[in-house]
């Protein structure tokens, strides 16, 4: 199974060592796990030092190392070079894309995420049929902005009345802020290992933003980390302690309905990003997008 290595504390070192990541502090080994079992290095622990041999490492497997401030978002995302063998080709077919096949790729994830959002709210015993209702009504690009007014009511809803999104915010902010730094890492590498570049995004294209096709790809399995900080919040507190971090680096081995089948998170990211960049290459869009898990799947997420 994929694992995030997360590392927090100050002052520890990160080597390779015969195939393993390997963890010291004071020179004194305390931890290692196998390289090819790796899905990202998240690192918040200021004073963190490595060696290069095993960033190249890192490097040659698509994993990406994210470094994190102290609100737990992401402040830079490491990423190799190269990740396809056909990525020339890939790059300009992505490059070239027409409008309206952007349009409609953005039309179906936004559909993606209003209904993994009302999947989340029927797992809490809220009423979903209003996210249903938009979800019907988005249009090519999202262009009547569906996805705002669905967020409207969903998030009153997952976090209470006085819940209000802010990046910089302690407590529930903070969860979801490491939880989506995990779900952004996994993403970033499926869009890297798929042959696509990740600035060049459908919807995010913010100019500063070297992984806006990782954040728009995400975008339907946000909701999974949602109802995890909600568990977690409610059952432990809104710290985010070790206990914490592990339930929300558990998320990308959720299994979700795809296709005829069932792929862990990290897979379904994998095969989305490979079906865009194929849907680039061949003109025509065939995305694809997992469906939400069962109401006792979700509500289940973080415990």
């Amino acid at each position: 199974m994929d694992q995030i290595i997360d590392i927090a504390t100050d002052g520890r070192h990160l080597s390779r060592d015969r195939g393993f990541l390997k963890v010291s502090e004071d020179g004194t080994e305390i931890g290692r796990t196998p390289l090819d079992r790796i899905a990202a290095v998240v690192v918040h622990g200021h004073g963190t030092s490595w060696s290069t041999s095993l960033l190249v490492e890192l490097g040659a497997r698509g994993v990406p190392v994210v470094l994190c401030a102290a609100n737990h978002a992401p402040i830079s995302v490491l990423m190799p070079l190269e990740g396809h063998h056909a990525q020339g080709a890939r790059l300009r077919a992505q490059w070239t894309a027409r409008t309206p096949l952007l349009k409609q790729a953005w039309k179906r994830i936004v559909s993606a995420k209003v209904a993994m959002q009302a999947a989340a709210l029927e797992a809490i015993g809220a009423a979903p049929a209003p996210l249903h209702i938009m979800q019907r009504k988005i249009t090519s690009g999202d262009t009547s902005n569906v996805e705002a007014r669905a967020a409207r009511y969903y998030w009153p809803l997952m976090m209470g009345d006085d819940f209000r999104r802010d990046l910089n915010g302690s407590g529930e902010n903070a969860l979801l802020n490491y939880g989506y730094t995990v779900m952004r890492a996994a993403a970033a590498r499926a869009v890297v290992a798929a042959g696509l570049h990740p600035t060049i995004g459908l919807f995010h294209s913010n100019r500063g933003n070297a992984f806006a096709l990782a954040d728009d790809l995400m975008e339907p399995f946000r909701p999974l980390v949602d109802c995890a900080v909600r568990s977690i919040a409610k059952d432990r507190g809104p710290g985010v302690d070790t206990d914490a971090k592990q339930a929300l680096a558990r998320l990308i081995a959720t299994d979700l309905p795809l296709g005829d089948g069932i792929s862990p998170v990290s897979v379904a990211l994998s095969k989305l990003a490979t079906s865009l960049g194929q849907s680039f290459e061949a003109g025509k869009l065939d995305l694809a997008l997992p469906a939400p898990p069962d109401p006792l799947a979700l509500a289940g997420l973080g415990r």
